[in-house]
């Protein structure tokens, strides 16, 4: 099958992705253009996986401030270039993350920030509550984990699905920038403030 010039055009627009690479994309998948998205996110995932070893100190710090004064939000964006994290695609992820910060209120970046006291303070919730409905025993304990990774999921920052494309995780855009920018994007730490809250 011959790849025209417009179905390059049609999946650089769809991706962002090098015309080289929509190019080779279209060919691998034989023209079919959701399957050569699927290919390019595969590339651009393994590719982004590579970077994510690299140091990222340069990027931004956005905020977001909502609910007329009442909430607001910082977050340090790092990446390895100032190049980078001036360009409009960056500044606009850094503060849609904000956004989703002040949405969703995280407790923490990934699963392994979470605080030992928070994890068992929630385990022995689920524990009483199984316990409670009068669950066998031997089960208790696999409910108990499901409930924590349901937890996790949703406390997490890069695990919880963003608040203007639910499709997608924080994660899933990290990895998306990475590809994007060619650099190691890294969401560094966030705080949320909320007026007259106790910290």
């Amino acid at each position: 099958m011959s790849i025209s010039a417009a179905m390059v055009k049609e999946l650089r627009d769809k991706t962002n992705a090098g015309m080289m690479d929509c190019k080779k994309a279209l060919t691998e998948c034989e023209g079919d253009m959701e399957k050569s998205i699927d290919w390019l996110r595969q590339k651009g995932l393994s590719v982004a996986a590579k970077r994510a070893g690299r140091v990222a100190s340069e990027g931004q710090v956005a905020s977001y401030i909502h609910a007329g004064g009442k909430l607001g939000v910082m977050v340090e964006v790092n990446c390895e270039t100032d190049f980078t994290g001036k360009t409009d695609e960056f500044s606009a992820f850094a503060r849609d993350l904000a956004m989703h910060i002040a949405a969703s209120n995280p407790i923490c970046v990934n699963e392994e920030d979470l605080p030992a006291d928070v994890l068992e303070r929630e385990r022995e919730i689920y524990k009483a509550q199984a316990l409670e409905q009068g669950k066998p025993e031997n089960i208790v304990d696999k409910i108990i984990e499901g409930k924590l990774k349901k937890f996790a999921a949703e406390s997490c920052l890069m695990n919880q699905p963003f608040v203007k494309d639910t499709d997608k995780t924080i994660a899933d855009l990290v990895n998306e920038l990475r590809a994007q920018t060619g650099e190691n994007v890294q969401i560094r730490r966030f705080a949320r403030f909320v007026l007259g809250e106790e910290s």
